[in-house]
């Protein structure tokens, strides 16, 4: 009997992993975490050769100091993470467009086949 309910927890767990999709949301998760890394390496990269300097250069590099400080550092760096998220699914796309034109679509690899099999077999009038 107990041997039973394990086997049936295991089988109801293996449901469970195989029905959700859940190891594509693993998958999901760390590749996610992956992409993150990069952001923030593109992120500092780009306030620490551009955004820093220029805030410097203007004056402002204490922007902490003021008393909407922290609301502005946050609204930057959530502009500069957004702006090289754009970029980055941009290019995705891009890169996405350049394969869907070069590769054919097999349902109309497969359409066109069944249209020219089926020119041939009238033109022999089989």
């Amino acid at each position: 009997m107990a041997r039973r309910r394990a086997t049936g927890f295991l089988k109801d767990f293996q449901d469970f992993i195989n029905r959700g999709n859940v190891v594509e949301l693993a998958v999901a998760v760390v590749v996610g975490g992956a992409f993150g890394q990069i952001v923030d390496a593109v992120v500092t990269l780009v306030t620490g050769a551009i955004l820093n300097p220029t805030l410097q250069t203007l004056g402002i590099d204490r922007i902490r100091d003021w008393p909407a400080g922290e609301l502005l550092i946050a609204i930057i760096n959530f502009l500069v993470i957004a702006f090289v998220v754009f970029l980055v699914v941009r290019a995705l796309e891009r890169f996405k467009r350049k394969e869907a034109e070069v590769a054919p679509d097999p349902q109309q690899q497969l359409a066109d086949a069944a249209n020219r099999l089926a020119a041939a077999l009238e033109s022999r009038q089989l």
